[in-house]
């Protein structure tokens, strides 16, 4: 179980203005701006779950997966995984996580990933017998057979990301953190890797936390979502629970004539060009009934479909509600 009480965390960054002249003053003279990273995070994660940790960029979701990794220390508060505290029991506490970042590498970029892999089964002291089994079921389900072979530098993004989590997975850790793990890969990819921490939380019963800014992998993995805002949370609940809040939202899409489209209260329009126009229902004012009549009566139309709000609109709501 993961418990973070409290935590605080903050930097000091050096600030100074262009040119040769501030330069030469900032020898002599540096100021500094205090950045408050993460303010009173406190949040509990069960065995076995999984999380989608959200988040515009610099509110703070890095820094908590690298607290909850142990490479970084907090100001104040408390966090304990399974028992221990991560940055004070480093070397028992890595033994237990795996970790992905989409933008860095575990892998040697000049060797094989072979080598890599043999490398980090040292490094966790992972049982020789344990570790091939785990490397044939590893590299049947991701697919990685000649890549094995390929030195890291050699791989594309997606082949790289999916020995990424391989990696990660070789010393059977009970926590995932996966930090943007799709980001820049292409659907087949993403598929792929979504697929497969499915299958890791089903048979294994690992923990996962998500961070990413592409909502499919939200919807795709997770049942609960944590939104952080300037450090805080500000949003904590199931997904289903998300939707239903804004459940009252309907769109409708329809191709039309082109002649000007009916105006009311619960009806407006998102986008409309060339004949195609995208307008939003608010339920609660307007009945979708009401409001398909009310279009069909002003414009001529072709072809209509109604939907829901998706899920990046709605965690552009959460962010419009909450300023971020």
């Amino acid at each position: 179980m993961i418990s973070l009480s409290h935590i605080q965390k903050t930097y000091r960054v050096a600030r100074r203005d262009a040119g040769m002249g501030s330069a030469v003053k900032a020898l002599f003279h540096r100021e500094y701006e205090t950045i408050r990273a993460l303010n009173d995070v406190s949040f509990v994660i069960g065995d076995g779950e999984m999380v989608g940790y959200i988040g515009p960029n610099g509110a703070g979701k890095s820094s908590t997966i690298k607290l909850m990794s142990g490479i970084l220390t907090p100001d104040s508060g408390e966090c304990t995984i399974d028992g221990l505290t991560p940055w004070r029991s480093r070397r028992e506490h890595v033994k237990n996580i795996g970790v992905v970042f989409g933008q860095r590498s575990q892998l040697w970029w000049d060797v094989p990933v072979i080598d890599s892999f043999e490398l980090l089964k040292d490094i966790y002291e992972v049982d020789p017998a344990v570790y091939r089994k785990d490397l044939k079921e590893l590299t049947e389900r991701l697919e990685l057979g000649e890549l094995l072979q390929t030195p890291a530098r050699q791989l594309s993004l997606g082949q790289r990301m999916r020995c990424e989590i391989a990696a990660s997975l070789l010393h059977r850790p009970k926590l995932l953190f996966l930090d943007e793990p799709t980001i820049g890969l292409d659907a087949v990819s993403k598929n792929a890797v979504r697929a497969f921490v499915r299958t890791m939380n089903r048979e294994h019963g690992t923990t996962v936390v998500l961070t990413t800014h592409d909502m499919q992998d939200i919807e795709a993995l997770t049942e609960r979502i944590l939104l952080i805002g300037k450090g805080r949370i500000l949003l904590d609940g199931g997904l289903e629970e998300l939707k239903s809040r804004y459940a009252r939202f309907r769109t409708l899409t329809l191709s039309y004539d082109g002649k000007p489209l009916p105006k009311a209260v619960g009806l407006s329009v998102e986008e409309a060009s060339h004949g195609r126009a995208v307008l939003k229902v608010d339920t609660l004012m307007l009945p979708v009934s009401k409001a398909i009549a009310l279009v069909s009566a002003a414009v001529e139309v072709k072809d209509l479909s109604v939907g829901t709000v998706s899920a990046e609109e709605m965690v552009l709501r959460l962010y419009e509600e909450f300023k971020l």
